[in-house]
Formats: structure tokens, C-alpha cells, sequence
């Protein structure tokens, strides 16, 4: 893929947004600005803002869906950051020079996030180059086992990309070895005179007692000893793979814990950035002519259509109402215990601690932890927040409720784990047969059975044996199975607690 490098007023430009990021104290790797035309954008959206990766049919589906949605004028891609050291950004070709400088500005406020927070340090910064290393070995599989063969793979491995463990993420990701227990059982023996022995001590009976010794141990012990969450890391590990199997599989891993922080901070990571590009656009580089455009771009940008979360808007505004509060004194013991609403409303200790508590905040926070302690019933009130569910008759979204609670459960439902459901490995020798059982750690939303099969059939795959997955459908517990040609669905008999 050709790229244009930034022409001389692109280039002064981020030289002065650069220099007022620094001075707000925004810190980034080296940020590297590329110009490419809609064709190039779009394709690098469906590859996820890489230059290059892995073949793959997927990446020419979302690159037709991509084309055609700004082909009939439903979205316009105006900007593409990736997390990597140099960071590298992407500018649309024939766009405003207004709109490059937001971009730039919105784009340093991502590399700031990128390079900051806690749950991006453990990221490889030089993924640029990991992932076209992963391109050039996928292709030397396919020249050597078949096009075909390889892709089949590459399905059943991308259909459970998203099991991994989030919480490994500030620790090692190695997969852990379980060990067998060195000491063999001791089976009892009879006591008897040398020369009875062999017939009161019959040997077979002893090896048989010794056999079935070693299989209730086994069974007791279980394998893994305890759930595991790294789906992905244990099959790597464990599963009867080639060797050329094994290594596409650690690649969708690693490739998988790459993206994961960017799954858990959407919403912070676009309003940090949109924060800053308003301060910096507004307080500095904005001329009185480009105010009228800039308001015009950035409210389309902050726009929610009916019955959806805009990730922005509602990042850049608790940022705003973090800021304000701190600034305000609107936290602590003290604020809690004023049940006075004109006082609330009133209340201002000028502390002046925002902007130290929205840099701190965006060190150590991710989507689920930024809403469940920033999100407050004042916040949602004043800008409308409520939950929806679909009308019976019309299809359309409309109020279920303004319950605090409720609106804070339904957020924290969609930003934990990614909105995608908790599976974990329980049983990697079901039956004692080898087979593989899952449990779905149910939240009160039934999985999607056409997904749950689909997905049970790619690990047979990858197992090379039956799998299962402990799930509920409706009030019943149930144990979905699927041998790699028939699936099967039984009853479970649910344990009280």
C-alpha cells in the first residue's frame, strides 16, 4: 500500500498541535501522519488499521461492507490511529483542512491514551511489524498445506479469538503447565507368608486395584484443577495440534490479547480523545472562520441516534463532569451526606483538582471501572440517560426505565468483558473420555444457541474430540454438545446452593 506523506501545511499544522498537546501535558510515543484516499481507508479499516495482515476471506467482507456503506453515504472514516511505537495515524485524502487538524488533535489525545494507560502497557508496540511477521508465516502454511486446509483453521481459531483471560492482562500470559502427581497410589496388600503371597495377593488384582486407584485420583484431582478462563491458551498447550497448528493458534492469541484493551476502554479512549481535541481545536488552533465548521463536525461526531450509545459523546462528557466535580469539591463524605439539593447545586469549594483527577483517572481506569464509580443518578438525569427495549408492535426503541440503577447495571452489562459472554474450561477429560466441557457463567442473558453451536463445532476442531458448554436456555440449565457432525442438548440437574 502506497502512502503520501503530509504536505507542507498538514506538516506545520501538526507541528503546532503537537507542541500544544505537549504543553497540556499529554505524553506519546513519536506520532507518524499518512495520507491516503477512501479506497486505502477503507481497506485499512478492515484490517484493522494495519498496513498489512493475514489472508483471510474476513478482511475482504469487511472491506466490501466498509466500501459500501460510504459509497451510499452512511459513515465517513475521517481518522485511524494504531497503538504501536512509532504511533501511526492515517488522514483522509480531500478532506478540509479543518478536519485535519481535529483529526490530528483528536489523535495525539488517543496516543496519549494508548501510551498511558494501565491496561495498554502490556501491549507489543511493535505490532506493525508482529503482524505482517504473522502474514508471511500464514502464507508459507498455505504454499505448503493448501490455501483451503489452512483457512479452515483460521476459521475455527477465529470463532473463539474473544476466549481469553482479561484479567492476565498485568500478568504472565504464559499458559500453565499442570503437572501429573509424581507419587504413584499405594494399593493395600494382605498380609501373608512369603510363599502365600502371590496367592493372596494375586498380581493382576493388584495392577487392576492400582489402575483404578490412578483413574479416581485422576478424576478427583481434575484437569485443569481449577476453570479456565484462556480458552485459547489451553488448547495451544494441549490440544493434539501440529506443529504449524500450534503456531496459528498462538498468533489469533497474541493478536487477540493485542486488541483486548482497546475492547475495554472504548469508551474512554474516544472521550479522552474528543476531550482533547475540543480543548486544543477551541483554546488555540481554531481562526474565527473555521468556528462555525468545527462546531458544525464536532456535534456530528457527538450526534446519538435513537436507541444507541454514542462512545464519545458519553466518554468526553463524564470526563467533563469528572473535571468539574473535582474542580468543585463534588466528592468525598462530606458531599455524600448533603441530602440539600439547592446546596448540592450550589456547592463549590474551588479545589481546582480536575485536571488531576481526569489524568489520573485515565491512568488507571478501564470502561467497566470508569463507569461503575464515575457514573452518578445527577449525570444520567442531565443528559437523559434511560434504558430501551424494542416496542412489541412498532420495532422501535423506547423507554423501559430511569432507574439509576438500572441504567448503571444495563452500561456496566455492555462495557464488562466487552458486552461478550464469560466461558471458561472446567472438564478437559469429560467422562473420562478426553472430551472437553465449558461452563458459561450466565448473567442473565441466554447465550445465541445458532452461536453456541457454531462455535462448539470450530473447537471440535481444534480439540480433535467432543466439547460440551454448561449453559442455561430459558430456566433450564442445559449441557449443549457437539461431536464435529451432530449436535446434542441434555437436561442438567441444577445443584442447590
Amino acid at each position: 500500500m502506497r502512502l503520501r506523506s503530509l504536505p507542507s501545511e498538514l506538516v506545520r499544522a501538526q507541528e503546532q498541535i503537537e507542541g500544544y498537546a505537549r504543553k497540556f501535558g499529554l505524553s506519546f510515543f513519536r506520532t507518524v501522519f499518512e495520507v491516503v484516499d477512501y479506497d486505502q481507508m477503507n481497506a485499512l479499516a478492515a484490517y484493522g488499521g494495519f498496513p498489512t495482515r493475514y489472508p483471510h476471506y474476513r478482511f475482504g467482507m469487511e472491506y466490501q461492507k466498509i466500501g459500501k456503506s460510504y459509497e451510499y453515504g452512511l459513515h465517513k472514516i475521517y481518522e485511524m490511529v494504531i497503538n504501536n511505537d512509532p504511533t501511526y495515524a492515517y488522514l483522509l485524502e480531500g478532506n478540509m483542512t479543518l478536519d485535519q487538524k481535529l483529526v490530528m488533535a483528536h489523535v495525539y489525545g488517543h496516543a496519549d491514551f494508548f501510551y498511558s494507560n494501565m491496561y495498554f502497557a502490556h501491549t507489543n508496540r511493535k505490532m506493525i511489524d508482529e503482524v505482517a511477521n504473522h502474514g508471511t508465516r500464514i502464507r508459507r502454511y498455505q504454499d505448503r498445506f493448501g490455501v483451503e486446509r489452512v483457512e479452515r483453521f483460521l476459521d475455527a481459531c477465529l470463532s473463539v479469538e474473544h476466549l481469553i483471560d482479561p484479567t492476565s492482562v498485568f500478568g504472565d500470559r504464559k499458559p500453565v503447565t499442570y503437572e501429573e502427581d509424581p507419587d504413584p497410589p499405594v494399593v493395600a496388600r494382605m498380609p501373608a507368608k512369603d510363599y502365600l503371597d502371590p496367592y493372596v495377593n494375586p498380581p493382576a488384582y493388584l495392577e487392576e486395584r492400582r489402575q483404578a486407584l490412578e483413574r479416581e485420583a485422576q478424576e478427583a484431582k481434575g484437569f485443569p484443577p481449577r476453570p479456565e478462563r484462556d480458552v485459547l491458551g489451553f488448547i495451544m498447550q494441549h490440544a493434539p495440534l501440529e506443529n504449524w497448528e500450534r503456531d496459528i493458534v498462538s498468533m489469533m492469541r497474541e493478536e487477540s490479547y493485542y486488541f483486548l484493551p482497546q475492547m475495554q476502554t472504548k469508551v474512554m479512549n474516544e472521550g479522552w480523545a474528543s476531550y482533547w481535541h475540543s480543548r486544543i481545536m477551541t483554546e488555540h488552533v481554531l481562526s474565527d472562520s473555521e468556528v462555525i465548521d468545527y462546531a458544525d463536525h464536532h456535534a456530528g461526531t457527538m450526534a446519538s441516534s435513537p436507541g444507541q450509545l454514542n462512545p464519545y459523546k458519553l466518554g468526553l462528557e463524564l470526563f467533563r463532569d469528572i473535571e468539574e466535580r473535582w474542580n468543585r469539591g463534588q466528592f468525598g463524605e462530606e458531599w455524600e451526606r448533603c441530602e440539600d439539593m439547592s446546596e448540592r447545586n450550589q456547592w463549590d469549594k474551588k479545589l481546582g483538582l480536575g485536571q488531576e483527577k481526569i489524568f489520573n483517572v485515565r491512568r488507571i481506569h478501564c470502561d467497566a471501572t470508569f463507569l461503575d464509580e464515575f457514573l452518578t443518578p445527577e449525570f444520567c438525569e442531565r443528559h437523559q440517560l434511560f434504558v430501551s427495549k424494542p416496542d412489541a408492535k412498532s420495532k422501535r426503541a423506547t423507554v423501559s426505565s430511569r432507574d439509576f440503577n438500572q441504567i448503571k447495571q444495563a452500561l456496566l452489562f455492555q462495557f464488562t468483558n466487552g458486552g461478550r459472554p464469560v466461558i471458561e474450561i472446567i472438564d478437559a477429560n469429560f467422562g473420562n473420555r478426553g472430551e472437553l466441557c465449558l461452563v458459561h457463567r450466565h448473567c442473565g442473558v441466554d447465550l445465541r444457541w445458532d452461536w453456541a453451536k457454531e462455535v462448539l463445532e470450530h473447537l471440535t476442531q481444534l480439540w480433535k474430540r467432543p466439547v460440551r458448554l454448561e449453559t442455561k436456555r430459558g430456566n433450564r440449565a442445559v449441557r449443549l454438545g457437539h461431536d464435529g457432525e451432530n449436535v446434542t442438548e441434555d437436561a442438567l440437574i441444577e445443584q442447590a446452593s
